[in-house]
């Protein structure tokens, strides 16, 4: 890593739009822009809305404030793909950071990446949060490939995605960072105040399943572990905190046809930045039944709060998440979501984990990603 302040460019989105991705990319900015000079291109247009399945793309929040963040590429037009490429090159920065995250976004970034490089200057670092998409669909492989082969180095956040990012890339420098920790959400407050917030009955139990509603997310399978005897029985109340980005019926049959009356609450709207903290905060257990994952920056949010979690025992969630430390793990199924629900509250882990969380936290670091990144580029030899 060299002493000299370096130009970094982070390809990516970024406010106006919103969620983890945004909040990533600004949060990396911020952690890399005490030691270098940073900007952040963002969309113009990031999708177009009939690919989008959520309510909104942007965001209601200020913008973060000491950023510069520039709104340039359109992701659905080649035209300006050309024209954005020759700018970065004109700009000529040292290193260029794009995250990836979904294939669809492979022919925009990998292009940009391609016309951006400049002879032995310029060094591409992709964090990837998947090589292999959760939900398949055509054309996957092939823009995968597209934009992996102009980067120069990796940063993998989990296992899981390290190894799929070998079956394309055996070769290149690639790093496995977990995903740091979500700070950026304001400070803990009190669980009564909390609650007091969300006007949450006293005196309950509370798990909190929180995020966006996708069908790998695992919502169903929570309904049903909500459902048993058990939950039942310890009087456990769950909080669903997060928009739909998939048809919402299915989940209300679900929770008519399980009676599960007010023992579910659905907050279904985008959950602004400052009131994030209240719904975690809120919680006695974050629960992340997952059906498939690589890593998840819930986890992240949880930890920064302190939070306890139960997860299932799939991708980058069990790297996360050691099991009996700060949280269970739990097999993607219903009965087995229950059981480890029920083994929190009976078992009066609460203390014993919050101690670990505080402990564990202390590696998830930004300034621990933003070295790497800087070893990375520093470590790249490649032709002009």
């Amino acid at each position: 890593m060299t002493d000299k302040k370096q130009k970094i460019l982070i390809l990516g989105t970024a406010y106006p739009f919103r969620g983890g991705l945004a909040a990533y990319n600004e949060r990396l900015a911020e952690e890399l822009q005490q030691t270098d000079d940073v900007e952040i291109w963002t969309f113009t247009i990031q999708y177009p809305n009939f690919l989008f399945p959520g309510k909104s793309q942007y965001s209601t929040d200020p913008a973060p404030r000491h950023l510069r963040i520039k709104r340039l590429i359109n992701a659905v037009n080649p035209i300006n793909w050309w024209i954005m490429g020759r700018k970065i090159r004109q700009m000529n920065p040292d290193i260029i950071i794009s995250k990836y995250w979904l294939p669809f976004m492979g022919p925009c970034l990998g292009t940009l990446l391609r016309l951006g490089k400049k002879g032995h200057r310029t060094k591409v670092i992709a964090v990837l949060d998947n090589v292999v998409p959760h939900e398949k669909r055509p054309g996957d492989v092939l823009f995968t490939k597209y934009f992996l082969k102009p980067v120069d180095a990796f940063v993998a956040m989990s296992q899981s995605v390290l190894n799929d990012l070998r079956t394309f890339e055996p070769h290149k420098p690639a790093s496995l960072i977990p995903h740091p920790i979500y700070d950026n959400y304001g400070a803990l407050i009190s669980k009564e105040a909390a609650r007091a917030q969300l006007k949450l009955t006293p005196g309950k139990r509370y798990i909190l399943f929180f995020g966006f509603i996708r069908q790998y997310k695992g919502l169903d399978l929570l309904l049903q572990a909500m459902a048993d005897e058990r939950m039942k029985k310890l009087d456990v109340h769950a909080i669903v905190a997060g928009e739909y980005y998939e048809d919402a019926a299915p989940y209300q049959q679900l929770l008519e046809q399980l009676q599960l009356g007010d023992r579910v609450l659905m907050h279904t709207d985008f959950i602004p930045t400052e009131a994030v903290k209240n719904y975690f905060c809120a919680a006695d257990l974050v629960v992340q039944p997952y059906k498939s994952a690589t890593q998840s920056g819930i986890s992240q949010i949880a930890y920064h709060f302190e939070k306890p979690m139960v997860v299932t025992n799939v991708g980058g969630l069990v790297e996360m998440v050691p099991d009996g430390v700060v949280g269970f793990q739990a097999a993607p199924d219903p009965a087995d979501i229950a059981a480890a629900i029920e083994k929190y509250f009976v078992g009066n882990h609460e203390a014993a984990m919050v101690a670990a969380l505080k402990k564990e936290k202390l590696q998830y670091s930004w300034a621990r990603l933003a070295k790497e990144i800087h070893t990375l580029a520093a470590g790249v030899k490649r032709d002009a």
